[in-house]
């Protein structure tokens, strides 16, 4: 049996050997363990994020932030050789699988943001990949993007699990994020992309995170989301969120 805390766990650049050879000697679970999910992050890592990184994010931050005349930086930020990251939360503020997730009282347009995220070691080597719903309030950024931390970084903020995909090979540009929103057991949205579809690479993505910044047991960083609902939704208390990738699985929060 393993003893380490799970960010000491996880944190190793040769984590998929070192489960390779813990299974043979682990007994299988059964589905009572998704009702005791925790978020997939230590107690000592941060969770970053990324922004921008697909098209149709560049234009839907832009038409949020029209009126307030800064639109021209997401459209510049697309095209730069530095992306667009930033800090989203500590642990405290993040919750995990079925746990739900908060829209800002001080907010009137509020969207769930799907994810990609990956895992990264404090060496900057990404070990595994998760699923993150970077929950972001519209109203707020759109308002003035000096507002993005407002936005961005609350209590409930953001939703991680359902596991850790563990892998020593690239993802499959054809692996595909989708989001489904439901209020009242109604389907209000769906939609779907292919990380092929993102601007720039998970290693870049990583580089720019780690520049300057030391992370001793390493850090969650979200890639970007390429599905945004349009103008005419914003969440509400109740509303069930499912967020699945590709060989990770389904993510489900409900927002309170």
């Amino acid at each position: 049996m393993h003893n380490d805390d799970w960010g000491t766990f996880i944190n190793d650049d040769n984590l998929f050997k070192k489960i390779e050879q813990i299974l043979p000697s682990s007994k299988a679970g059964d589905n009572r363990l998704i009702n005791e999910l925790m978020p997939p992050i230590g107690d000592h890592q941060e969770l970053w994020a990324c922004g921008v990184t697909y098209l149709r994010s560049k234009v839907g931050r832009q038409e949020e932030s029209k009126a307030s005349g800064g639109a021209d930086f997401y459209a510049k930020v697309y095209e730069a050789e530095r992306p667009e990251v930033f800090f989203k939360s500590s642990p405290h503020r993040i919750v995990g699988y079925g746990t739900p997730v908060r829209i800002r009282k001080d907010s009137t347009w509020d969207v769930p943001e799907p994810e990609l995220t990956l895992v990264a070691t404090s060496s900057g080597k990404i070990v595994g990949y998760t699923i993150g719903n970077d929950m972001s309030s519209r109203s707020i950024e759109g308002e003035n993007p000096l507002y993005l931390p407002q936005a961005k970084t609350y209590d409930g903020c953001a939703a991680l699990g359902p596991c850790v995909y563990i892998t020593d090979k690239p993802l499959d540009s054809n692996t595909t994020i989708s989001l489904e929103i439901t209020r009242n057991k109604k389907k209000m949205f769906e939609g779907s992309i292919a990380i092929s579809q993102i601007k720039r690479t998970f290693e870049e993505l990583v580089s720019f995170v780690y520049r300057e910044s030391s992370f001793p047991y390493g850090c969650l960083i979200m890639t970007g989301t390429g599905i945004v609902p349009g103008s005419d939704f914003t969440l509400k208390s109740g509303d069930l969120i499912i967020i699945s990738i590709d060989n990770i699985g389904e993510l489900v929060n409900t927002v309170q």
